[in-house]
């Protein structure tokens, strides 16, 4: 791969990770109940996600996703519903405040497993078809046929999680300042149905996503 092939592949790698998505929105929620330690287990599950789109994309079984209209199809809705499914179970997430004072108490997050984080990521990931109608329609521009294709995989692969591993953090981290002015059940309650309706939204916007042409 040519360097200013890479270069530009790199410059559209942080166009794509800084735009919001459903990951950015998991990395902010995660950031903010668990801290950015914790959330690095539902980043690495975001990335495991984004290697398998990216390599499903590369080897062309993507292109044959989006013209089969009943693969895709099952693929959205898959997508859709695990978000709405994520975003209602983070909208009716228990509070328990730590002491008997009431909603100005602070309050004790029931923290997954680190197992149950990174699921949680990949699944995010690997479930959404806009992620593969973008990988489909952007990485051909930048493989060149007359070279071997999985080394530029691995290359193209690598720069996307480096990058991705970045902003994602960014975003958590970002979202766990906030902790200390959140830290009671009534603000808990409130990120709660902030972050839970975002999903939501986002899992209902994935049904209206389309094949490509």
């Amino acid at each position: 791969m040519e360097l200013q092939v890479w270069l530009a592949y790199f410059l559209a790698s942080w166009a794509i990770a800084l735009s919001p998505g459903s990951g950015a929105v998991l990395s902010m929620t995660h950031g903010l109940a668990y801290g950015v330690k914790k959330t690095s287990a539902t980043i690495a599950g975001l990335q495991l996600g984004l290697a398998v789109i990216l390599l499903v994309a590369g080897v062309g079984v993507g292109a044959l996703l989006l013209a089969s209209a009943t693969a895709f199809t099952v693929v959205k809705f898959a997508g859709a519903g695990y978000l709405i499914w994520l975003g209602f179970k983070q909208w009716r997430s228990p509070v328990s405040a730590t002491a008997t004072t009431g909603d100005a108490a602070p309050v004790q997050v029931s923290v997954p497993t680190a197992r149950e984080r990174l699921v949680t990521g990949f699944f995010t990931n690997v479930t959404n078809p806009k992620g593969i109608v973008f990988m489909v329609a952007v990485l051909p521009q930048f493989i060149d046929p007359q070279r071997p294709l999985w080394l530029q995989l691995l290359v193209l692969l690598v720069t996307t999680i480096a990058v991705d591993l970045v902003v994602m953090h960014g975003y958590a981290f970002l979202a766990s300042r906030a902790q200390r002015w959140l830290a009671t059940a009534r603000a808990r309650r409130a990120q709660n149905r902030v972050f839970g309706g975002v999903l939501m939204a986002m899992g209902a916007s994935l049904l209206l996503v389309k094949r490509a042409a």
